[in-house]
């Protein structure tokens, strides 16, 4: 039995043929639509969720299974009290499959451990979040056809980010890979990253807080939104939440080929006069999002 937990957690082997499956889901999808007949997949939403637990949902039924679960702590025996480590095990009784969001780091790693089905990490805290980070491979291996030697942007909110960090811990895997990290000081993505990911690997990057100042050099940039829910005080998330807005005018500086990428939801640091933009691939993200997990949900219970 697997899990996933980490974006690590897939070798960079699996992971193509995972990108590979997904990309056959996507040209054949009848030939999948009764793949997991007879099986469950509960959804455990701690946190608040549009994308990621509707996503879920759409895969599984898509894939001809059914859906169980609660969207939020307080619909379900959280609010009573019960530990995580309680909960799956019940879930196992009931499902054969689960993915988890939660809002403090390693409560899925908690559940797998404990769990008598696979577990998929749908985000815990700020930590990680790796099926977003599928998503934003495949999104990046169907519209470009490499990882190799790609310079991404990351811009925005890099230090509480966890789908950030996540697909920066994946993308290190590639080689010739190099980052633009585009924040004000205050939201610098953590020493542990700069530390272990990307100076003990030796990964060029480099830190900028103008956006203008990085744009022209990239193929892809990933926008974030400043996330108030991880900010300790309004008066901080509100002095930083327009810190970036990208629009028309910084797209000009870009090259005719580079992608944009966010894992969304925006609140406004896209302003929608780019969304028309071809290089603007967020809402097909989404739907890249769906044929991954769809995979995901395959590999796990062995069905692929």
């Amino acid at each position: 039995m697997r899990h996933l937990i980490e974006p690590s957690d897939f070798s960079v082997e699996e992971l193509k043929s995972l990108l590979e499956l997904a990309g056959d889901i996507e040209k054949n999808p009848e030939k999948y639509a009764h793949k997991c007949e007879g099986k469950k997949l509960a959804v455990c939403f701690y946190e608040p969720s549009t994308r990621t637990r509707l996503s879920f949902e759409a895969a599984m039924l898509n894939l001809g299974g059914r859906v169980l679960g609660f969207a939020s702590a307080d619909s379900s025996s959280a609010a009573k009290g019960e530990s995580v480590s309680d909960t799956i095990r019940v879930i196992s009784c009931y499902a054969d499959i689960c993915a988890i969001r939660h809002p403090k780091e390693g409560a899925a790693l908690v559940a797998s451990l404990k769990s008598g089905i696979p577990v998929i990490n749908a985000g815990d805290g700020g930590h990680s979040h790796p099926t977003q980070t599928l998503t934003d491979l495949m999104t990046i291996w169907s519209l470009k056809g490499r990882f190799e030697g790609l310079r991404i942007g990351f811009c925005g909110d890099l230090k509480f980010g966890r789908t950030v960090h996540s697909l920066i811990e994946a993308l290190i895997r590639y080689g010739g890979v190099s980052f633009s990290l585009i924040s004000p000081p205050e939201l610098k993505v953590p020493s542990y990253i700069r530390d272990e990911l990307l100076e003990k690997n030796n990964i060029p990057y480099t830190e900028v807080v103008k956006l203008e100042d990085a744009i022209g050099d990239l193929d892809i940039l990933y926008m974030t939104r400043v996330q108030r829910e991880r900010f300790f005080n309004e008066e901080d998330y509100v002095r930083m939440k327009d810190f970036y807005i990208l629009d028309r005018a910084k797209m000009a500086l870009a090259r005719e080929d580079m992608l944009v990428l966010h894992p969304l939801p925006r609140v406004n640091e896209i302003s929608t006069e780019v969304d028309d933009d071809p290089r603007a691939v967020y809402f097909k993200q989404v739907q890249y999002g769906v044929y991954v997990r769809m995979a995901l949900i395959l590999t796990l219970l062995g069905l692929a």
